[in-house]
């Protein structure tokens, strides 16, 4: 079974990062602007994706510009700010919410999360980039013909590198 799931790993990460690799770099770009000028970047996370901002601020590298964010602290951001949101599904509530105050602030913003109905206006509509998880359903087979194992905020700790490390080299040669 671990095999199993390891393979399905593998190409789910192989996946999100063919087909979301311009919208890396754009994230990557969209949110490089904070530290250049006078801004920060705030992570939020819904339900699991929690342990995105954890890693970000907690983890053994800790991403030196980013910031944890809550829904009572975005009358603090200004122009200056960016922001990225992790969740499960871009209809999640709590991060439609949030997206829309962003919105409304005009504060410029990344959404990750797996697209499930893109003819409900959710985060893949409203964030300035969206990067899709393409995790619509487990990776694993059971004996009835249901799916098992979803790893959403592993696909979500991919992406979160994968933008992390694309920062750190625009900074770099920006400096």
């Amino acid at each position: 079974m671990l095999k199993m799931f390891t393979t399905q790993l593998t190409g789910l990460f192989k996946r999100i990062a063919e087909k979301e690799e311009f919208a890396f770099e754009d994230g990557a770009r969209l949110l490089a602007q904070a530290p250049v000028g006078d801004g920060a970047i705030y992570i939020y996370g819904t339900k699991e994706m929690k342990a995105i901002e954890l890693e970000a601020l907690e983890g053994e590298e800790p991403f030196q510009w980013a910031k944890g964010l809550t829904t009572s602290a975005t009358e603090k951001l200004d122009h200056a700010d960016r922001v990225i949101i992790f969740s499960r599904t871009s209809g999640d509530k709590e991060a439609v919410k949030l997206a829309k105050e962003l919105k409304e602030k005009g504060i410029p913003f990344v959404a990750v999360s797996s697209v499930v109905d893109s003819t409900v206006s959710g985060l893949a509509e409203m964030a300035d980039i969206h990067i899709d998880l393409r995790l619509t359903k487990g990776l694993l087979p059971d004996e009835y013909g249901n799916r098992f194992g979803y790893p959403s905020s592993m696909a979500a700790l991919f992406v979160y590198y994968g933008l992390k490390f694309t920062i750190e080299e625009i900074l770099a040669e920006y400096e």
